[in-house]
């Protein structure tokens, strides 16, 4: 009998693309059974712009993996061989950007199906900012200017996800009071530095570069942290330590 293999996920509140060093980035690819992971990254939430794509190749270049990336905006794939390309990856990290815009592209070329695929045949995704809504019910968001709510996503994870939760003015305020609402259901926050595995819907990990960062559950109800109508929980980080330090880009 075929061995069902596990569906994970993981959010990021760092990486290449924010972080000097490489810690969130090499506890992804350890998630990974294989010497040479293969990692495609997807930046369509920034409209596949060129130096976030330069950022990822220049980070994972270096790395013990087999980089890619997956443009959109100048698609050269037909159905067919986008599907393949991506169930042939090991990580999809999805960049981040605009989370509205990236659920509507991904939609109008069929793409939300394909990682719904993958995450189903044990691919691992994960990503930062809009790259962690997105697999979630609904999100946190500034897509649209202010910060709202957004009850929209794959729903790969149960519930909603606020990224950047300590790293932005308004952010856990606003967070807290669409779940209080309602507008939002129960979900994670995730402060900058940390990362948060999941399997098969449940946490089974949270790690963090920055001593002190933590996620948190948040849930409805009357007397949690800070009153609010919500109930808000910390849970520790392991703190990831060890990984040298890339080389800061010359001025």
């Amino acid at each position: 009998m075929t061995a069902i293999a596990e569906r994970r996920l993981a959010l990021l509140g760092g990486g290449f693309s924010t972080d000097e060093d490489d810690l969130l980035d090499g506890w992804v690819l350890g998630q990974v059974g294989t010497p040479r992971p293969r990692v495609c990254f997807v930046p369509t939430a920034s409209g596949d712009a060129p130096a976030y794509i330069e950022q990822f190749l220049a980070a994972y270049a270096s790395r013990s993996c087999e980089p890619s990336v997956l443009q959109l905006f100048r698609r050269n794939l037909d159905d067919d061989a986008l599907r393949t390309f991506l169930l042939s990856q090991d990580v999809i990290y999805v960049g981040g950007g605009n989370t509205a815009n990236l659920l509507a592209v991904w939609r109008a070329h069929g793409v939300d199906q394909v990682l719904r695929e993958a995450f189903d045949r044990g691919v691992l995704l994960c990503g930062i900012s809009a790259g962690a809504n997105c697999w979630a019910e609904g999100s946190h968001t500034d897509s649209f200017g202010p910060l709202t709510h957004l009850a929209d996503g794959l729903g790969l994870l149960p519930g909603s996800v606020c990224p950047h939760y300590d790293g932005e003015p308004g952010r856990r305020a606003s967070y807290r009071a669409a779940v209080a609402a309602g507008a939002l259901p129960a979900g994670w926050a995730v402060e900058d530095g940390v990362g948060a595995l999941f399997t098969d819907g449940v946490l089974t990990e949270a790690v963090t570069r920055t001593p002190g960062a933590v996620l948190y559950r948040v849930e409805p109800g009357g007397g949690g942290s800070g009153g609010g109508g919500v109930e808000e929980r910390a849970v520790p980080c392991r703190l990831l330590t060890g990984s040298s330090r890339r080389p800061a880009p010359q001025a």
